[in-house]
């Protein structure tokens, strides 16, 4: 949380707005000081005992009521909003609500002297990711079965686990990335009778990708995503490094509210991943469909979820696609890039293709709010912007917004 002292930002971590508190500082720069709470002097009413260390998996609001978490959330991004872009909005923009427990399907663990688990903030200390609650709890059951025999090895190779695991939980895939080659007998006897559907190990040295057993792929049909009248059946599949959407419970809204923004096509599909939303578009009747992604295994799952469809993959960065026409791009550009945003060189290139209608779906408030400004000072005008708290207990928020040329 944010306070001032002595003319500089005071970032405070544990603290909610409106109480004083007893802080310590545990690092500076020069215009911004960190510190940690250490004690309350007047709590808020919102405040709430801890159940885990919030500095485990990234849980810097579990010391928040739920309810006041959201509105925490929507403050922030009104305000990054009002500073940073010229849309006046003054009517708060609500953060859809999750689940606080069982949410999380994806997750990278780290190997240590205790097993398998999330680092602890700002560390490279392992802490249990079980008493977080973001895992089921047989995802939690599994993880400690395979982190007690993986500790019982002491094989220094793992670098992380990657899991991944279906929306109702009935597929589960763990992939090893190992420092050196794999060793296929050592990660079975890791992995025996352990409730996984799929192994798979990978070097940081090679793209391959090696099955160990099971199936290497999550499967979801797509009608569990999906919502409305298909006029195609199919899934969605992927493999545990394949970046997805994490949470469960939202994973539908949020595909739901892309879907609702794109009335026809053509539809350009920038950083696609494994095809989410141009699987779910193509299912839903729209075409035709171009989705770029560079990222090798999620351009793998990307082509293997559009076959039989109507969206054509094209494998290149987002940078070098634009740049290779100068020809309008028609139709609707839908854009989900990583946590730094789209940057300055993409959104000019947008531009410069005189990009009609936009939907943007971003994870970080303050980039996001950044591209919007740049995009308003080249005469674009955001409709409506929805956020989804597809990251309960932290501060991150998943964005979507809709522009217009």
């Amino acid at each position: 949380m944010l306070a001032h002292h002595a003319g500089r930002v005071v970032l405070v971590d544990g603290a909610i707005p409106g109480e004083r508190v007893h802080a310590r500082v545990d690092r500076e720069r020069r215009d911004v000081v960190f510190a940690t709470v250490i004690g309350v002097v007047e709590p808020d009413p919102d405040r709430r005992p801890l159940e885990s260390d919030p500095t485990c998996g990234g849980q810097a609001y579990l010391h928040i009521t739920y309810d006041r978490q959201r509105q925490l959330k929507s403050q922030v991004i009104g305000d990054a909003l009002r500073r940073m872009t010229q849309f006046d909005k003054t009517v708060p923009v609500p953060v859809a609500p999750s689940p606080e427990r069982g949410h999380r399907m994806r997750s990278r663990l780290h190997a240590g002297s205790s097993g398998l688990g999330f680092l602890r903030g700002g560390t490279h200390k392992l802490c249990n990711s079980a008493r977080t609650g973001q895992l089921l709890p047989e995802t939690n059951r599994v993880v400690s079965k395979v982190g007690r025999r993986l500790s019982r090895s002491k094989h220094g190779s793992v670098l992380h686990v990657d899991l991944a695991e279906s929306m109702n939980a009935d597929m589960r895939v763990m992939n090893f990335h190992l420092s050196k080659s794999c060793t296929p007998e050592l990660i079975s006897a890791w992995t025996a009778d352990c409730g996984l559907t799929g192994v798979t190990c990978s070097s940081p040295r090679s793209e391959k990708i090696t099955v160990i057993s099971g199936r290497p792929t999550i499967v979801d049909p797509i009608g569990a995503i999906v919502q409305g009248d298909l006029s195609r059946q199919g899934s969605i599949e992927r493999h545990a490094r394949s970046f997805f959407q994490g949470n469960r419970y939202l994973l539908s809204s949020l595909v739901e509210a892309v879907c609702r923004r794109v009335d026809t096509g053509p539809v350009l599909d920038l950083y696609a991943g494994v095809g989410l939303f141009s699987v779910a578009l193509a299912s839903l009747g729209i075409e035709p469909i171009t989705a770029v992604e560079r990222d090798v295994s999620a351009r793998k799952d990307l082509v293997a979820n559009a076959t039989d469809t109507c969206v054509d993959v094209i494998g290149t960065s987002v940078e070098r696609f634009l740049a290779g026409s100068s020809q309008s791009i028609p139709g609707t550009v839908i854009v989900d890039p990583p946590r730094t945003g789209l940057g300055r060189p993409v959104v000019e290139l947008l531009i410069e293709r005189q990009v009609s209608s936009l939907v943007y779906v971003a994870c970080d408030v303050a980039t996001f709010a950044r591209d919007l400004r740049r995009f308003g000072d080249a005469g674009y005008t955001v409709e409506d912007i929805e956020a989804f708290d597809m990251f309960p207990n932290s501060a991150h928020i998943e964005l979507l917004a809709s522009l217009k040329r």
